[in-house]
């Protein structure tokens, strides 16, 4: 079985061997995940495979095998793991869309079916979305990191010191858009498309944000990272009413200099 179009189908693994032949002791239910789970899959898509455990995980790293022409991605979950899906706002907005739309491939014991029964009751409570601001001021403390670099890279054209920003200040306020509003998101792909839809297509965060990846014309790694240094400030304006006291004070002081340096 290859993994090509075909007259316009996609092959399809043999999900029933795929379980078999990645189950392990231990192992007390399997799920696929993933573009194939929710039927947009194409010739290039991996397989995503996760196996549940009573104890502890295993391999805490997935690990991608080649199997008959389909790259599958294996991932371990114990329960520890799976509480955190539900109790850590960074890793629900991650997960629980993508566990709704989960298929079960073994689930002898109903374990699985358990997980994503909890996966369609979440909601974003009053706690969850306590643990989203905080998480989010905290992050916007971390980026700066980011600003600096992209600051010292304005001025003396350092083009590792320019990545490095342009990665904080692209994807790094993408991530912290999405938890601090609790956007749950249907998987890596629809990370950035459903956060700027989310936020607004016609907002400026959404302009800010294009432009920084280089979606809207902007060509220069070094008038990505401007557009990004923006977006940072402006990611601050938006956030500034759940910034703890701590954060406050140095999350400003980062746009003031922002904002003295490009204007």
């Amino acid at each position: 079985m290859g993994s090509d179009f075909v007259e316009g189908i996609l092959d399809q693994p043999d999900f029933d061997d795929l379980a078999k032949a990645f189950r392990a002791p231990g192992v007390v239910a399997e799920a696929l995940m993933g573009s194939y789970a929710r039927g947009d899959a194409n010739c290039f898509s991996d397989v995503d495979l996760v196996r549940f455990y009573a104890d502890a995980a295993g391999p805490s790293a997935a690990e991608t095998h080649l199997r008959d022409g389909f790259f599958v991605v294996v991932s371990d979950a114990g329960p520890e793991e799976v509480e955190e899906w539900f109790t850590k706002p960074e890793r629900a907005t991650a997960t629980i869309a993508g566990l709704r739309c989960a298929r079960p491939l073994w689930d002898p014991d109903g374990i699985f079916d358990a997980i994503q029964g909890r996966a369609w009751a979440f909601t974003w409570d009053r706690e969850m979305q306590s643990q989203a601001d905080a998480w989010a001021s905290s992050q916007m403390v971390g980026w700066i990191e980011e600003v600096q670099k992209g600051l010292a890279g304005l001025r003396s054209g350092h083009e590792g010191r320019l990545l490095n920003a342009r990665y904080g200040l692209t994807w790094g306020l993408t991530n912290v858009i999405r938890v601090q509003r609790g956007i749950l998101i249907s998987g890596d792909n629809g990370n950035y498309p459903e956060v700027v839809q989310a936020v607004g297509l016609d907002s400026r965060w959404a302009s800010l944000s294009r432009r920084a990846f280089g979606l809207d014309g902007v060509d220069s790694l070094a008038n990505q990272v401007r557009e990004g240094l923006q977006l940072y400030a402006h990611t601050a304006e938006l956030l500034s009413a759940i910034f703890r006291p701590q954060d406050e004070r140095v999350v400003n002081e980062a746009v003031r200099r922002i904002k003295g340096e490009i204007g």
